[in-house]
């Protein structure tokens, strides 16, 4: 068993501040953890990951979901599982909410800390969003449920 890596630094980005958990250098790859708190009625534009499935455990305040279509809320000790390959998005409600999501295989936390890096905006960076999201095996497909700008 490997000795698992320090926790990371925060990172903020699109209104929620991010901690990686979990690495896929800790997992072999297998999976990693990231810890969001994320403010009032934030989220993603709607995306797909091509490599990854997405489980959402929902700690605090409500988070709305679209996954290929179909809408549902999860509230704390909730959870929501994304297959890869399919469309979602998600919105906090009013309150904002915490979470912890957990990437199989890992590798997406990546894109985050990108984000946060290069402080970008959306809707107003939503190419580069784009662009940084396709060199981690994900796409942009829509806006999303959270209003942006």
């Amino acid at each position: 068993m490997n000795a698992q890596s320090p926790r990371q630094d925060p990172y903020v980005w699109n209104g929620t501040t991010y901690r990686t958990l979990l690495s896929p250098e800790d997992t072999g790859g297998a999976m990693s953890i990231v810890h969001g708190v994320a403010g009032p009625l934030e989220g993603p534009p709607t995306h797909v990951h091509d490599a990854e499935d997405e489980t959402f455990l929902v700690l605090s305040g409500v988070m709305d979901f679209d996954v290929d279509g179909v809408r549902f809320r999860r509230g704390p000790m909730e959870t929501a599982f994304v297959p890869r390959g399919t469309p979602h998005t998600f919105r906090t409600g009013p309150e904002g909410a915490t979470c912890v999501t957990v990437l199989t295989p890992g590798g997406f936390e990546g894109f985050f800390a990108e984000m946060a890096a290069g402080g970008f905006e959306l809707p107003r960076d939503i190419a580069a969003v784009g662009a940084t999201a396709a060199r981690y095996n994900s796409r942009i497909i829509g806006p999303g449920m959270a209003r942006h700008g």
